[in-house]
């Protein structure tokens, strides 16, 4: 045992491994690996149910609901115009969602201010909205600290508070975690219920800084089997409906109040139900292969048709195809942020250019895509797309449709003439994939740190493609300078080592290198040293070019997993590189 400092109990050290241990260890986890493929349910090699029928038995103990809430303590207050105020409970707890967010950007924002503020007011008493009718003048200074201080402890909890954690969370994993889908036990996805929390969005949505409310069993509907055990409801309450709908796909359903979606429980990414669906998909986007050349050609000759609405759909077919715009026109009942796709773009959202960056026709783009991103974006297009677009300017208005004569409806009906199951999603699912394949076959290295860079340079061009953004982590500069010291310690590892192999060298030349294996060991050395330097390298550059890119929709959405399959088959290193995938 060692003392970390005089007086301090002793710490005991954790042993080392041996070299049989960790490669017992390894074929360990290998054989529990083996166990659980053959153990898988094989559903593909199922007959399939008639149309329509996704499942004839469905059992599942509901969605698991977060706890309520927990008064503040005595000890800390809230403040308004310098004076205490003991807030009700409802008008506490929405208090204490702001303050915990005063450290970020978005309570600083008038628009979050403004409609947090509204929300907050309806949850006060009428004594309360009297008295509380400024935001400035409200302190929740105390409570804001109280947060950091139970984000320090869990940051510092024991190793047997993080085990009691883990076991806990466990228990509610193993009991609601999982369902039985026609009598194989299946992972459930998102069996937890959001709690509730004021309202972000993704971009500057107009709504951001809403009071998302608490969900209680009696918004929620239950699907099951008519045979099933009925889930049960938290005690005291009961659910809205309970269905026995096997023509979908989802456990339980309710409303959000912000925009009014639909939200649903659903089975895990990997589960027969998300796995068929999918498969459908990407072999949708398969079959536009064969006919994409044709396609193209038709749309082609449509942007010299006579008839305006033929020209419209053409150029709208051309930015689906070579930008992976969305059709647009989908936003909810409810929604209210002005955002547009494709057939529903204004002409403000676009400016014409003769001449820019070298290129003669140049079209730029600017609006709100899916979930209020902006999709800013410069784009050289041929000649005839330039007119037409010209054209569908002229004598118009800002604020007027660019396609005044297409609809999202009329585009994919076109589409579904052109080829069954055809729409504007299949395309882009069809060029995300062949975008992804394409830049993997320019991978060459050997390197398995540098196969996966590129992997994600291949994942992040298709991204790109799709306007797929996240906003940099808070906590991206400090990981980022926490990982350029690890790199700068490797380094001069790497001079030491390199030093002490020369040395070594010299020494077993004057011996008339009769001790080789010292070297041996030195190379060794060097070569570990230069392999971790490699790989912390290349995960600087990962990390730096992925800071403003969302990868995870465009993998689990977009890219059809066959082609990653098959180019870890062909790279080797195949599961190492699908831990990664």
């Amino acid at each position: 045992t060692v003392k970390k400092e005089e007086g301090e109990h002793p710490v005991s050290k954790k042993p080392k491994m041996t070299k049989e241990e960790i490669e017992e260890a390894r074929q360990l986890k290998i054989k529990k690996k083996e166990e659980e493929e053959q153990n898988r349910w094989r559903w593909w090699e199922e007959e399939k149910y008639e149309d329509g029928v996704k499942w004839k038995f469905l059992e599942h103990n509901g969605p698991y609901f977060p706890p309520e809430y927990q008064p503040l303590p005595d000890t800390v207050h809230f403040y308004y115009n310098g004076e205490k105020v003991k807030l009700s409970p409802a008008a506490e707890e929405v208090a204490l969602f702001f303050a915990q967010m005063l450290d970020h950007e978005y309570t600083t924002k008038k628009v979050f201010r403004e409609n947090f503020f509204e929300d907050w007011r309806k949850e006060m008493t009428d004594e309360e909205r009297c008295l509380i009718q400024d935001l400035d003048k409200c302190d929740f200074g105390e409570i804001h600290a109280m947060h950091k201080a139970k984000v320090e402890a869990r940051k510092n909890r024991t190793k047997e508070e993080k085990q009691g954690l883990k076991d806990a969370n466990q228990k509610i994993v193993d009991e609601y975690g999982y369902c039985m889908l026609d009598h194989h036990k299946e992972r459930i996805g998102n069996f937890k219920i959001e709690p509730p929390g004021l309202f972000r969005g993704r971009g500057e949505h107009p709504k951001q800084g809403m009071l998302k409310k608490r969900i209680q069993p009696e918004d929620v509907i239950i699907n099951c089997s008519k045979e099933s055990r009925i889930p049960v409801p938290p005690a005291g309450h009961c659910w809205k409906e309970v269905r026995h709908d096997n023509s979908v796909t989802w456990l339980a359903s309710w409303t959000e109040n912000i925009q009014g979606y639909i939200k649903y429980i659903m089975l895990n990414a990997n589960s027969k139900l998300k796995g068929e669906k999918d498969w459908e998909k990407y072999e949708v986007a398969r079959k536009l292969k064969t006919c994409v050349d044709n396609i193209r050609n038709q749309y082609h000759l449509d942007l010299k048709s006579k008839e305006v609405v033929r020209r419209q759909r053409a150029v709208a077919l051309y930015f689906i195809d070579k930008l992976a715009l969305r059709a647009g026109n989908e936003k909810e009942e409810g929604e209210t942020a002005d955002t547009v796709g494709c057939c529903s773009l204004r002409v403000e959202h676009i400016t014409l250019h003769e001449q820019l960056d070298g290129n003669e026709c140049v079209v730029e783009f600017d609006f709100l895509g899916k979930d209020s991103i902006r999709y800013y974006n410069k784009v050289p297009v041929i000649s005839k797309v330039f007119n037409n677009l010209k054209r569908f300017l002229k004598n118009k208005q800002p604020g007027d449709d660019l396609f005044n004569r297409l609809s999202t409806a009329m585009l994919n009906k076109h589409l579904s003439s052109l080829m069954p199951g055809l729409t504007a999603k299949v395309f882009r699912t069809y060029n995300a994939s062949i975008t992804l394949q394409q830049q993997l076959k320019e991978l060459k290295s050997d390197n398995v740190a540098e196969k996966l860079l590129s992997y994600n340079r291949a994942n992040r061009a298709v991204a790109i493609l799709c306007n797929h953004q996240r906003a940099p982590p808070k906590t991206f500069d400090q990981s980022m300078t926490n990982l350029q010291g690890k790199i700068d310690a490797r380094k001069e590892q790497l001079s030491l080592a390199k030093t002490e192999l020369k040395e070594a060298k010299k020494e077993a030349k004057k011996k008339g290198n009769s001790d080789p294996k010292v070297v041996k060991r030195k190379k060794a050395a060097v070569k570990r040293c230069e392999e971790q330097l490699l790989k912390m390298e290349v995960q600087a550059t990962d990390r730096e070019e992925n800071k403003q890119i969302a990868l995870g929709t465009s993998k689990l959405n977009y890219l059809d997993p066959r082609i990653s399959v098959f180019s870890c088959q062909i790279w080797g290193n195949f599961l190492f590189f699908l831990k990664n995938f």
